[in-house]
Order: C-alpha cells, then structure tokens, then sequence
C-alpha cells in the first residue's frame, strides 16, 4: 500500500499488520479427520490465494487507534476475512457470475468442482463464527456485538441482500436508478467494509461517537472501493486484475460506470473518498494509516 501524504510510519503500520494477518490464516486448520481434508484443502485453497486483505487490515488499524494491539483482533480479522472469502466462492459460481479466474488462477470451482466450492463456502460461515466465539478475546458483551455486527452485515440486510439486489437488476441495468445502484453497493461491498472497521473499534472499547466517526469513514471507503472496482472492471485485462475483466458490460450488470459513465463515476468515487476523510475529522487519534488507505482505495489499479 503506497501513496498519498501519510508517513512512513503508518506504511511500516500497514505492512506489519499484512504479515500478522497472513501468518495467522496461514495457520489456520479447521478439522483433524482425513475424509475432510478434501474439503479443508478447498478452503485453504480459496482463503490463501492473495488479495489486497483491505477488511482484516482495516479492523487492527481501528483496533490499534483507539489504543489496542493490532494482534487481539485477529481472530476477528480472520473471520471477516473469511466471510469474505466464502462471498467470493460462491459469487464466480456458474448460477451467480460465472468467473473462472479469481487472484489470477482457476475459480474454486474450476479447481474443486461445484459441490465443493458451495460447500467451502457454506463452511467458511461456521469457521467464522467459531473463530469469534472460541478464539477472540473480550468481555461476553464484546464477543456478542462482534457476532450480532458481522451477522447483521452479511445476512438479508447485508451482503446477501446486496447479491440478491444485484441479481435483479442484472439483464436491465440501462433502468437502473442511481438510488438503487447506491443501495445494492451499500448492502452487497460497504457493510461488510463498515463492520470491518466497527469490530476493530468495538474491541477496542471505543465510545459510541467514536464508533458512528469510523463507520462512516468506512462506509464512504467502501462505495469507494466499489465504484472503482467498476472502473476497473470496465477498463483493464484479465492478466491486469487477476480475474474477469469486462464481465459486467457483457452480463448487463448495474455498475457505476453504467449509470454516470467512466468520467462521472471517477467523480463519484472522488466524493466518496473525501467524505470519508471528512469523517476522520471525529477521530481522537491518528488516523493518518485510513488516510492512507483511503488514497490506495481510490487510486489501486487493480
């Protein structure tokens, strides 16, 4: 992660968190009975494939502002992390977009077969909850916010929700409303963005302010984040993004740069980057590594 008018030490910040994070997935195992591991083998292979790991990273930053260190809130970060990854499974899955690559190498189920990819995905659900529950330390209040906010931000009123929006209006984006449009990436990208960034500030012990200041920096950061995953769609190579490009043109989805074009969506993902520093403002701390992220989110190229 690079750029913008942050300092070394938020980057030095940033780059410590990656390699904590990727050391504990790395050590994750989830069964000791052999007639699993084809299924375990599965979810290692969807769950270490890469990725940017912008969700895990922004929960121990918030963590780490609001005065906690990063590592506590691993198992937190690993279950959203998962969540996530479970997300993506399913959506390249033939019934959903159909994708044969992700990260730059076969989808899971190109790799694993369909039966198997539904189900690792199905059981990155369970491993989640598991890892909050059993691993993550906290007072009980604590652990049950943290399970109450990140099943509430994948389920029907979440990212779930969101899919099934996204869904509807595939086939017919030239009628999608810019209401609508805002609503699925809302539901389907930012709520899982947004409680990244809550569970960090929840097991921090942050104050309610302090929490509503982070959710919606995290919410703007996922709009963001989204607009420019559509531009990004929309303008690169498969070799540039490690997984279909232009798939959302061809499958009449409802992007951004459907609804305002390529200019108007680079405008809107500019707003929506400064609304999201404009809510830093609220933060009693240092906040200059979501500053930072918040540059690399408007300018990644990949």
């Amino acid at each position: 992660m690079a750029g913008g008018a942050s300092g070394t030490q938020s980057q030095i910040r940033w780059d410590a968190h990656r390699r904590a994070f990727e050391e504990y997935l790395y050590g994750l195992r989830f069964t000791e009975e052999a007639q699993l591991r084809g299924l375990e083998e599965a979810m290692r292979y969807s769950m270490l494939a890469g990725g940017k790991r912008v969700r895990p990273a922004l929960c121990m930053e918030v963590a780490w502002i609001f005065g906690t260190e990063p590592f506590h809130v691993l198992p937190s970060a690993a279950a959203i992390e998962l969540i996530h990854t479970y997300s993506l499974v399913h959506d390249d899955l033939p019934a959903m977009d159909d994708d044969d690559y992700r990260r730059g190498r076969p989808t899971a189920h190109k790799e694993f077969g369909e039966a198997m990819a539904i189900l690792a995905g199905d059981a990155f659900f369970g491993e989640a909850l598991t890892l909050i529950t059993v691993r993550q330390r906290g007072s009980c209040e604590e652990i049950l916010e943290v399970v109450r906010e990140l099943a509430g931000s994948t389920g029907v009123n979440g990212m779930v929700g969101g899919q099934v929006m996204d869904m509807d209006q595939t086939g017919r984006a030239e009628a999608t409303e810019p209401e609508t449009l805002y609503m699925i990436h809302e539901y389907k990208t930012g709520a899982l963005i947004k409680s990244s960034a809550r569970i960090g500030a929840i097991l921090a012990g942050a104050t309610g302010e302090e929490q509503a200041a982070v959710s919606e920096y995290a919410s703007e950061l996922g709009l963001c984040f989204q607009i420019v995953d559509d531009v990004l769609n929309a303008t690169s190579t498969r070799e540039e993004l490690g997984k279909s490009a232009g798939s959302d043109a061809e499958q009449g989805k409802a992007t951004f740069v459907g609804v305002f074009g390529l200019e108007g969506a680079s405008r809107e993902a500019d707003h929506a980057a400064e609304k999201a520093l404009a809510a830093l403002c609220r933060v009693d701390g240092d906040t200059s590594g979501l500053q930072e992220l918040a540059y690399f989110v408007r300018h990644r190229e990949r």
